[in-house]
This record gives C-alpha cells, sequence and structure tokens, in this order.
C-alpha cells in the first residue's frame, strides 16, 4: 500500500514537472477543415491570439477530410503530450461518431480543453417565399405533409438534426434534400428549387444582409447578436427549443491534467478579451468561457441529444 502511494506521488510531482517546463516546442493546433469557413477561422484566430498572450510557438495545421473527421482521428492518435490540439465541433465530436465509422471515440481518445464558441443554426426562405414567419411554414407543412422541401449541408449534419428536431417539436413534416455545403443549398433556395433551408450564420448572413434571403428564427435559447432582429425558435412558441453549434480546442486523451488546466485557463483569458470576442461576433459566434468539466458535459448532453433525434428520425447510419 504504502509503495503504491509512493508511486501515486511519484506520478503526480513527475506531471508536474512536465508541466512546468511547457511548453518546450511548438504547439500544433490541427483545424479538421480546409481553408476558409468558421472552423478554420476560430484555430488561427485561437493559434495568433495564443501567442499573442504567452509568446509561444503555436503552429496551426489544416487537415480536412472524411467530413471533417481526419484531424480529430489525427489528434486523437498524437502524443499526449500537449503539443498537439485539435479544433473539434458539433458534427466531428458529436454527430459524425454516431453516423459513420471512424476511428476515434470522441469521449475515450480525447480530453476537452476549452470551449471555444457557440452559434446558432438560422432557417431560411428566400426573399420571394410567400411565408413570411416560420408559424407560417410550419402551418403550411402541417395541412400538406412533405410538400416543402428543406435543404442543409449534408445527412446528419447540425442542420438536419436542428431541422429534424423542430419538426418533431412541433408536430409537422417536411421533405430533406441534403447537399454537400451550404452553398448549393443556399443556391437553390434563392433559384426557388427549395422552399426552406437552414445555414451557419456565417455561411447565410451576406445573403441575409443583402435581402436575398430571409432569416425567420435561429435554434439558439437567446437572439444572436449578428441577428438581432431575428427571433428564437423559443420565442415562436417552441419553449425550451436550443440547438447549437460548439466549438472548442480538445487534447489527446491522457494528456497531463495540469497541461490542460493551463491551457483552459490560457484560452479563457482569451476569450474575456473584446477584441477576441469582438473577432468572434463579426462571425456570428459567441463565447461563454467554461471548465473543462462543464465542457465534457455539454459535449455527453450533446451526444445524448443526438441520439434520440437520430432514432426518432430514422436517419440512416453508416455501416
Amino acid at each position: 500500500m504504502i509503495r503504491k502511494l509512493f508511486a501515486v506521488a511519484a506520478l503526480a510531482a513527475a506531471c508536474a514537472a512536465h508541466a512546468q517546463d511547457y511548453p518546450s516546442k511548438p504547439i500544433r493546433i490541427i483545424i479538421p477543415s480546409t481553408p476558409g469557413g468558421g472552423t478554420d477561422y476560430i484555430g488561427r484566430l485561437m493559434s495568433t491570439k495564443l501567442h499573442e498572450l504567452n509568446g509561444w510557438s503555436v503552429i496551426p495545421e489544416n487537415k480536412p477530410g472524411a467530413g471533417t473527421a481526419l484531424g480529430l482521428a489525427e489528434a486523437a492518435r498524437s502524443p499526449a503530450q500537449g503539443y498537439d490540439l485539435v479544433i473539434g465541433q458539433s458534427d466531428n465530436v458529436t454527430l459524425i461518431p454516431l453516423l459513420m465509422k471512424v476511428s476515434y471515440d470522441p469521449v475515450k481518445d480525447l480530453a476537452p480543453v476549452a470551449l471555444v464558441a457557440t452559434t446558432p443554426m438560422v432557417l431560411l426562405v428566400s426573399e420571394s417565399s410567400p411565408y413570411k414567419t416560420l408559424p407560417d411554414v410550419i402551418d403550411a407543412a402541417k395541412k400538406d405533409p412533405n410538400k416543402i422541401s428543406y435543404g442543409t449541408s449534408g445527412t446528419g449534419g447540425g442542420v438536419h438534426i436542428a431541422i429534424e428536431m423542430l419538426q418533431h417539436a412541433a408536430g409537422f413534416k417536411m421533405q430533406h434534400v441534403p447537399y454537400k455545403g451550404s452553398a448549393p443549398a443556399l443556391a437553390d433556395l434563392m433559384g426557388g428549387h427549395l422552399q426552406f433551408a437552414g445555414s451557419s450564420i456565417s455561411s447565410a448572413a451576406t445573403l441575409i444582409k443583402s435581402g436575398k434571403v430571409r432569416a425567420l428564427a435561429v435554434t439558439s435559447p437567446r437572439r444572436n447578436p449578428a441577428l438581432p432582429d431575428v427571433p428564437t425558435v423559443a420565442e415562436l412558441g417552441y419553449k425550451d427549443f436550443s440547438v447549437v453549434t460548439y466549438y472548442g480546442v480538445l487534447a489527446p486523451a491522457k494528456t497531463p491534467p495540469a497541461i490542460v488546466s493551463r491551457l483552459n485557463s490560457d484560452f479563457n483569458k482569451l476569450l474575456a478579451r473584446k477584441d477576441v470576442q469582438e473577432a468572434l461576433a463579426s462571425q456570428g459566434l459567441e463565447t461563454d468561457p467554461v471548465s473543462t468539466e462543464q465542457f465534457a458535459a455539454l459535449i455527453q448532453s450533446d451526444i445524448g441529444k443526438a441520439k434520440q433525434t437520430i432514432e426518432s428520425a430514422g436517419i440512416v447510419v453508416q455501416q
């Protein structure tokens, strides 16, 4: 027993010493997407600001592929020393592992470090649509199930899950049309080939501002600062409805807790800065710094809700 206690104490001392020496080489932040878009923006912003805060060498590296799962897989198999971090988000942490075979378990193989931002989806119609409000769309869909078609960036993505949850909450049914990205879905919405669509705010913001599409609602529990005049789904009668995309920093599992704690503290310092908050807000992203434990709880809750939606909607899981 005494020998075991000595071993535990020695391990704790070694971890503390390792954390004191950290970092002794450049830190890589893996961005699991191509350049451009929300994930890339966040990864590069965090890399730049972490360097400004500490003077550390921080290198952003794009690793796209497998619907953004490739970057998380690489992080999961990297040495657990705090030098390989990854930007994870709802799709590749929560949804993709539930819908397709991947080489990582987001809970067992990755350690939550810091929640960077959240953003809702925005629900849209074209500027020429006869539907002026979200209740207009819901009423029409109830009267004629599956007549209204809605577009998303792909089956099983965050927007698809959000609209399936809305259909379940409001008791109506529409026809899903998946696309390979938001851009073609929004193009077909403007062209009259779709009656309804969902998108990230960053992908749709320019079209909303130019009046080419009409924003009917956002899926967050409160209005988004980037679209202050757009109501939430909850405001329109569906109490407690909330679906947001989260973005955060993760590390390989078994990264020393002292290093994870240090990184959480540093990222949260960045997120408290006005310049960082304004940079994120420009993309429709909101900050709400939390502990690693709270971030882990958010991930677990999100996985649980997604499982229920996937089962109730009959979304096919890729074998």
